[in-house]
């Protein structure tokens, strides 16, 4: 759901959306580095010039059609220093149609209407609707590879199995604990990490991947949470990738195909 109108600050209503922005940026460029960079200039612009907030239907729709425009006007230029995942977004990205990407993010993950997306992108409304048809063939053609699991609730695993194997992924296995986890990845090294926060005893999803990281090198992971604002800060490591509970089945396909999309390609086998 968006946000309309309110009667809150500006300067509040902004910080409460901020999260999602974050979200967008980092699943737009792959890179928790480059996409919170993105934000944080999109906060930048507004400070100079708010008036999109008085032309747009809603304060959301106003922030991130704030923000396409940064983005359309500077592209994702590569920062020094950039490498792993985030350095190999730009070469992937050179393959799709322009602003199909843009399109479905902003559908399936952040959940605007068509003429929210219409509205944010400057298009018409049967443009938004081919973009987003275009942008589920790229991906759905883009990559496929192995895909690990770690979710303690047997029903959910099921479903995201499901889901995955649909699109053409093989999933290694479901780990409902942080050892089994690590021990899972060790016997077969997954190209994408499908993560709950909190697993059955009590251990931490996020602490089980960082294991795994630690050990395995770059590998795009997704969160499932609850919160996706505890993991959308900006102030320390986080991931690029989030779903929010409860999820819809377009959500996970979307954000699969997108962290597949930005996977090695060395690792990857591209269809």
């Amino acid at each position: 759901m968006t946000q309309t109108v309110s009667d809150q600050p500006l300067s509040r209503v902004v910080a409460d959306l901020l999260p999602f922005l974050r979200r967008y940026a980092r699943a737009l460029t792959g890179s928790q580095q480059t996409g919170d960079r993105y934000a944080a200039t999109t906060l930048e612009a507004l400070l100079t010039d708010k008036s999109i907030f008085e032309t747009s239907s809603s304060h959301k729709v106003a922030l991130f059609g704030a923000f396409h425009k940064i983005w359309s006007s500077l592209g994702a230029p590569i920062q020094d220093g950039e490498t792993g995942l985030g350095a190999q977004a730009q070469v992937h990205l050179a393959r799709l149609t322009e602003n199909t990407r843009e399109a479905l993010l902003l559908n399936t993950i952040e959940e605007f209407t068509l003429a929210e997306v219409a509205e944010i992108m400057q298009i018409d409304e049967s443009e938004a609707t081919d973009l987003l048809r275009i942008a589920e063939q790229e991906l759905e053609k883009s990559v496929s590879g192995n895909i690990m699991v770690i979710e303690d609730e047997a029903i959910i695993a099921l479903h995201i199995k499901k889901i995955v194997t649909e699109l053409g992924h093989n999933v290694t296995g479901v780990a409902r604990k942080h050892k089994d986890a690590v021990k899972l990845a060790a016997k077969q090294r997954p190209d994408l990490i499908l993560s709950d926060i909190q697993l059955a005893d009590g251990s931490s999803g996020v602490e089980a991947v960082n294991e795994i990281l630690a050990e395995a090198g770059d590998i795009p992971v997704i969160f499932i949470t609850a919160f996706p604002e505890r993991l959308l800060t900006g102030d320390r490591p986080e991931p690029a990738f989030l779903i929010t509970k409860p999820y819809t089945e377009d959500q996970v396909r979307s954000a699969v195909s997108q962290a597949m999309f930005f996977a090695s390609s060395e690792i990857i086998e591209a269809h």
